[in-house]
């Protein structure tokens, strides 16, 4: 199973930017589907982003679609997350996931078999 640890996340005022990365460990991730998801206190986690194993074929929730661009390097066994013009309900813990259906742009969270252990993204108005 491949391991996932997120950094990047902080603190920034609402229209500034930020990148997540998503570093895997023990496997390669270049079979792996990867997405993006965010949880915010007392809500549910929601999809953010996804990209399949190629890097081709991307897919976005519409609440940050045209604002954050997932990306990935797979020589690197790394994913990104660029978040640009960011406003105070993109505030959440966002989670890297894996999926084994590298050609799936899956939504949903039971589709990922693997997660990491999330980074905080906090955007002030």
């Amino acid at each position: 199973q491949v391991q996932l640890v997120e950094s990047g996340g902080g603190l920034v005022q609402a229209g500034g930017s930020l990148r997540l990365s998503c570093a895997a460990s023990g496997r390669t991730i270049s079979s792996y589907a990867m997405a993006w998801f965010r949880q915010a206190p007392g809500k549910e986690r929601e999809f953010v982003a996804a990209v399949i194993m190629n890097g081709i074929s991307t897919t976005y929730a519409d609440s940050v679609k045209g604002r954050f661009t997932i990306s990935r390097d797979n020589a690197k066994n790394t994913v990104y997350l660029q978040m640009n013009s960011l406003k105070p309900e993109d505030t959440a813990v966002y989670y890297c996931a894996a999926s084994h259906l590298g050609m799936t742009l899956g939504v949903r969270p039971f589709e990922y078999g693997s997660w990491g252990q999330g980074t905080q993204v906090t955007v002030s108005s």
